[in-house]
């Protein structure tokens, strides 16, 4: 199966901090061209054109479970039952509105549908006429109808996240940054962090940031049974409801990895799934990218309803994290300001 390429310059996402941590079999990233990329449909996955007319016929299937998923909110599955609060891009300042459906379990057949086949998400280097990576509005067309989408099509701005693996001693000085700049961003934390680092923690909270679920262990998801999955999403969610008062509902994958089945139970626990539009090698703390080409790589690739993916260890963010913001603004671009649940 084709697999979206990682990361910009077509490695591997897998940062330092997670090397141990199970990896999907057969993780070889691949370049999509343009060609392909324009044949996506809404639930088709990049194929070529010997296989063409056999993945549309499992294409209609998958298409039909997939819909049904949007009726059925499976929060039983996941524990929660009743009525639950579901955002979209609702979330911003404009409106403050939510809807309620009452949960549903999934049907076995419209599960059983699903791949379990473990996915390497990248943005790759093909873009689209407003430059967008074709690798994100791919995965947007594919699996939204799963609650999971890689940039925002709904609005203009551009989203700020940061992958919190561990503390290096630079957080600090990027939520200075983001403060004196007036820009919120999207801190996705793994439970360890949490507990780790709490004061840290809690002034994203107090400093109007979202902070986010990136799971447990950092586990590779489809490595993991369905139970698993949701362990890994709902222990961490429970962890801060109970030590720092906060409902999260943006999750991301570890390493980017993912199958169908694994956004099926994301979704089912109450959760969009959040991959990203940019991001670059960043994470490596013993090579670190020069800082300006890294301000201009940043700044190059701005695009209408970006997700920046950037990690907090790296020192180069840090130090050019205030130029990034004032030279994409610059440009006339505005980030996103989210609002915590």
């Amino acid at each position: 199966m084709t697999k979206f390429v990682n990361k910009q310059d077509g490695s591997n996402y897998r940062p330092a901090f997670c090397i141990n941590a199970p990896l999907c079999a057969d993780n070889k990233a691949v370049k999509i061209s343009r060609e392909q990329a324009e044949r996506v449909k809404d639930l088709s996955l990049f194929t070529s054109k010997k296989k063409e007319r056999k993945t549309m016929k499992k294409t209609d299937k998958l298409k039909a479970a997939l819909s049904a998923l949007l009726t059925a909110a499976a929060l039983t599955s996941c524990g929660m039952t009743g009525d639950i609060e579901i955002n979209g891009s609702e979330r911003d300042d404009k409106s403050g509105t939510v809807t309620s459906v009452t949960a549903e379990p999934v049907a076995a057949d419209v599960r059983n549908e699903l791949s379990g086949e473990c996915r390497g998400y990248g943005q790759g280097t093909e873009t689209d006429e407003k430059g967008r990576p074709l690798g994100a509005t791919g995965f947007n067309n594919m699996y939204k109808q799963l609650d999971a989408y890689a940039l925002r099509e709904d609005t203009d701005k551009i989203l700020l996240t940061f992958d919190q693996g561990y503390e290096n001693g630079f957080t600090a000085d990027i939520l200075d940054t983001l403060k004196e700049k007036k820009v919120k961003a999207v801190f996705f934390i793994l439970q360890d962090y949490a507990e780790r680092n709490p004061e840290l923690v809690q002034r994203m909270i107090d400093e109007g940031h979202i902070v986010a679920n990136h799971s447990v262990h950092h586990y590779s998801m489809p490595t993991l049974s369905e139970e698993d999955c949701r362990r890994e999403i709902l222990d961490m969610h429970e962890y801060m409801q109970q030590n720092f008062g906060v409902e999260m509902d943006l999750f991301r994958p570890p390493m980017g990895e993912y199958s169908e089945k694994t956004l099926a139970v994301t979704k089912d626990c109450g959760y969009k799934t959040v991959m990203w539009s940019f991001a670059y090698a960043d994470w490596d703390t013993e090579n670190q990218p020069d800082p300006n080409a890294a301000l201009k790589k940043m700044v190059d690739a701005a695009h209408p309803g970006a997700v920046y993916l950037l990690h907090s260890v790296s020192s180069t963010n840090a130090a050019v994290l205030g130029n990034m913001i004032d030279n994409i603004r610059d440009k006339g671009f505005e980030f996103e300001k989210l609002k915590n649940s």
